[in-house]
């Protein structure tokens, strides 16, 4: 039973960090690829970074190069996303998923978590 856990969303102004993460479990974790999604309101869902769990070779969306920054920790299961100099415009619901490597097709999301920039 494939299980992904999200946490670390919260309230913060603009110019703040805020660091998510996302607890893995039932699968291998090694040698997947995992991704950040977010969606904002009224918006559609997008694709923020992704990460091949083996390599450690990473993918963002360049709404957010050089702002945030995915990794992971496979000793723990755990995937992160570090989100520097927020804008309101990054306020928006954030997803953990596991992703078919090379593209932004999810095979298993997580419940998400809220983050508000404000």
């Amino acid at each position: 039973h494939v299980q992904l856990v999200e946490s670390g969303g919260g309230l913060v102004q603009p110019g703040e960090s805020l660091r998510l993460s996302c607890a893995a479990s039932g699968y291998t974790y090694n040698r997947n690829c995992m991704a950040w999604f977010r969606q904002a309101p009224g918006k559609e869902r997008e694709g923020v970074a992704r990460i091949y769990t083996g390599s450690g070779n990473t993918y963002y969306a360049d709404s957010v190069k050089g702002r945030f920054t995915i990794s992971r920790d496979n000793a723990k299961n755990t995937l992160y996303l570090q989100m520097n100099s927020l804008k309101p415009e990054d306020t928006a619901i954030y997803y953990c998923a596991r992703v078919t490597c090379g593209s932004w097709t999810v095979t298993y999301w997580g419940q998400g978590t809220q983050v508000t920039v404000s």
